[in-house]
């Protein structure tokens, strides 16, 4: 049975790929009539004919006849590809809007855009959000994680809708909340995604141990990844991976043996990685899991090395079960590195750019819907809750039993793979990065030292006030 067509449209979506359709199909699914337009029409035409068939979805053959069809004040969400194409299609819009309509930016835009653009449009009187959203098309369509940020009178126009077609925790609340204001919800869903990047490297390396050390197979891996899903490592991304494991090519054999070691990316870990470089913190789980997929894109130099480059030929000799036990919890244990370090540079960030970010309810947004989505994403709720200014999250109660828990099997597993040759760039980075954390004193007085030598750039000295700098003439006469 058609539905019949609304003469007025509640929201404009322009771009129709397939994260722009889903979008729209799940705005329809929550009551809401949207106007739906694509630069190349002929793709308007398609979906209006094929997915939204029967739905209340206005397909719009131009801009003007998109606009004509909103309500006031206007609302219009870009699912664009992010950077030139969203700043055409905002210069595109100005003619088309007054002041206190609403632009949205739904797409992965670096968030330094999002600021300037947002201040763009408060300048033309117009009201503009970015937001992050996560769960890729089967999230956009069923429920994503929605993180918006921008000009914060703009909430309360899309508020409704966005919590409407956003995820649902157990209970029932939405995975949507306001962030920030302007850059805000981009710069969270950026470190999400860096979070992911994290994850995926680090569940990569324990696949890789399984594999390359103890010549596991794909059955046996399904089982194990499908235990540590019930466990405190429940998350997606464990939950796809056991999937991943079981799933056959058509010859029967197992399909993920059949795919290419050469990761791709798209830029948002890339752009934590520089973030943090930028505020000087050291996010260096996700860094080396960026630099961990530009070494796998050297696929062709890899291949030339290999029998060049020397190294371990020797398998694990151990208990299997025991290292299997000891990769689950170092997995564990980098996981909340990931997550500790991800935390740390949104605080430094929100100092940076003054923004009043709620760490506690940015756990909240990520409980479902989401890539990262996990068991404990309440427990740093809770860590947060219990100290709003936690410096770190491996500090809270919590999380350090969990790593004190963890940490003998940890080391044991970098210490194997080393000893196997096997690279574990993201486990291994952790463990140093919570080694140097914990240290009350690091060699950095000897670097200081040096730069003082050849440079004169001073240094202070431990038995001084801080901020008192002091130079030392080093060569002697």
């Amino acid at each position: 049975m058609t539905m019949e067509r609304e003469t007025q449209a509640d929201i404009a979506v322009i771009g129709l790929a397939v994260m722009g359709q889903n979008l729209i199909l799940n705005m329809n699914d929550h009551g809401y009539t949207v106007a739906a337009y694509n630069r190349t029409v002929s793709r308007v035409d398609q979906f209006m004919a094929g997915p939204a068939r029967g739905s209340r979805v206005i397909g719009a053959h131009s801009l003007e006849a998109m606009v004509a069809r909103l309500k006031r004040p206007r609302r219009v969400m870009l699912m664009v590809k992010a950077g030139k194409p969203v700043d055409d299609f905002i210069a595109l819009l100005l003619s088309h809007l007054v002041p206190g309509d609403v632009i949205i930016d739904g797409g992965n835009s670096q968030f330094t855009d999002t600021i300037r653009r947002t201040k763009w449009m408060e300048d033309k009187g117009l009201l503009y959000i970015g937001t992050g959203i996560s769960g890729g098309e089967e999230g956009a369509r069923r429920g994503p994680s929605i993180m918006p940020g921008g000009n914060p009178k703009a909430w309360p126009l899309v508020k409704g809708l966005f919590q409407a077609i956003a995820a649902k925790t157990p209970d029932g609340s939405p995975c949507c909340e306001w962030v920030g204001a302007d850059g805000a919800g981009h710069y969270v869903k950026m470190i999400h995604n860096g979070i992911e990047y994290g994850d995926m490297q680090i569940i990569a390396e324990a696949y890789h141990v399984m594999r390359e050390g103890l010549a596991l197979t794909h059955a046996e891996m399904h089982r194990i990844f499908g235990r540590w899903n019930a466990g405190d490592l429940q998350s997606y991304l464990i939950e796809i991976t056991r999937d991943i494991m079981a799933f056959p090519d058509t010859d029967g054999q197992p399909l993920l043996e059949k795919i290419l070691d050469s990761a791709g990316q798209k830029g948002t870990g890339k752009w934590t990685g520089i973030n943090s470089l930028d505020l000087g913190i050291p996010v260096t789980l996700i860094s080396e899991a960026v630099y961990a997929r530009c070494l796998s894109a050297l696929r062709d130099e890899r291949l030339a090395a290999s029998p060049a480059l020397s190294g371990p030929r020797t398998k694990y000799k151990g208990n299997a079960k025991t290292l299997v036990t000891d990769l689950r919890n170092a997995l564990l244990a980098a996981k909340l590195v990931s997550y500790a370090q991800g935390f740390m540079l949104m605080r430094e960030a929100a100092r940076e750019y003054r923004w009043n970010l709620d760490f506690g309810k940015i756990a909240l947004l990520w409980r479902a819907g989401c890539i990262i989505r996990s068991s404990f994403l309440e427990r740093i709720t809770d860590a947060f809750t219990r100290s709003p200014g936690l410096p770190n999250l491996l500090l809270d109660d919590y999380f350090n039993r969990i790593i004190q828990k963890c940490q003998g099997s940890w080391r044991r597993v970098v210490i194997e793979a080393v000893r196997l040759g096997i690279p574990l760039p993201a486990i291994s980075a952790a463990l140093a990065f919570y080694d140097g954390y914990r240290s009350a004193r690091l060699p950095a007085n000897l670097i200081q030292a040096q730069r003082d030598y050849f440079g004169a750039h001073t240094y202070e000295r431990v038995d001084r006030p801080r901020g008192e700098f002091l130079h030392t003439q080093w060569m002697v006469e």
